[in-house]
């Protein structure tokens, strides 16, 4: 499971228990769709909504969305066997959202279940297992996440849960989120040294009207800013505007062309550093270069095109 193969700059939750929510889903663009049994679904109406997700992801796969997800009760509770069991079934669905994963343990049970249930998927010679994506929504959790990180080889991502960390530490969420600071960077600081390709910012509450939209792009640019590399989305607006800012831009993407096209020529001149527009480029930024062009590329970008136009490049 290669890290550059999964691009989740929006992580978009819908309503497990709205047949009307998911059969909309059907006609989104998103990277990743998030099908909700937890939060979303009260305990009546679990195993109905087990079954329609069950035969959603049963169906012919749509062009717009990259990656169908389930979230699933946490493992402490009554319901995450079950949802496991009748979900797995569904021969369409990527990758399994974890909530309220506390320590390792609870990746090894859900890591567990998937191996038995989907031996196919998770053998040897598999090069499509299910993806496992944790929530973190504790002071414990983020104490624990060298372990959490290193507990399952199909863990692809983390994703930050700011209320239930609030309600956790007793402590208010503000505009600024500050108090936040620790948690988030503990996360994404966790992501990059195990390697996992997403990590997975906060949820902007605040969707509705210009108010609403500046809320998430400040949101969206403070993360980007730290290290995260796509954001959870509770409405569709929201996707747009996310999965914009965290993907590269056009000039972004056109440097990095043309760093990889000089870097190339400048390694088979024996040349370990040289410049570009009057800034030294060496081995990090030449790999920064190849990380936005190998972005691009998932994000949609036409980079064969990009490099065509900057064929020429040389290095300075």
């Amino acid at each position: 499971m290669a890290a550059t193969s999964i691009i989740r700059r929006a992580l978009l939750y819908v309503p497990g228990s709205s047949q009307k929510m998911l059969q909309k889903s059907r006609g989104l663009t998103a990277d990743c769709v998030a099908y909700d049994l937890e939060d979303s679904v009260t305990p009546g109406k679990k195993a109905e909504a087990r079954a329609n997700l069950r035969d959603l992801l049963s169906k012919p796969r749509v062009d717009g969305i990259h990656e169908q997800a389930v979230r699933i009760n946490s493992v402490d509770s009554v319901y995450a066997l079950s949802d496991l069991t009748e979900v797995l079934q569904a021969p369409n669905i990527d990758a399994v959202v974890i909530p309220k994963v506390n320590s390792a343990s609870d990746l090894h049970f859900v890591t567990d279940v998937i191996r038995h249930s989907l031996p196919d998927r998770h053998g040897p010679k598999s090069n499509n297992p299910i993806r496992l994506i944790a929530l973190i929504e504790s002071a414990r959790a983020i104490v624990d996440l060298p372990s959490i990180c290193a507990a399952t080889p199909y863990l692809s991502g983390l994703i930050f849960a700011a209320e239930d960390f609030a309600l956790d530490l007793s402590i208010t969420r503000t505009p600024s989120m500050t108090e936040f600071l620790y948690a988030r960077s503990a996360i994404v600081t966790a992501c990059r040294a195990h390697n996992l390709p997403s990590t997975i910012d906060l949820v902007c509450t605040n969707f509705r009207g210009e108010a609403g939209t500046a809320a998430l792009r400040e949101e969206c640019e403070n993360g980007r800013r730290m290290g995260f590399n796509g954001k959870q989305c509770i409405h569709p607006t929201q996707v747009e505007t996310v999965q914009g800012i965290y993907g590269p831009e056009e000039k972004e993407v056109e440097w990095a062309m043309r760093v990889v096209i000089a870097d190339e020529k400048a390694d088979r001149a024996g040349r370990g550093a040289w410049t570009l527009d009057g800034k030294m480029i060496d081995v990090p930024v030449a790999g920064k270069a190849k990380g936005i062009v190998a972005k691009a590329k998932l994000c949609g970008y036409d980079v064969d095109a990009v490099r065509e136009k900057w064929k020429g490049q040389e290095p300075e």
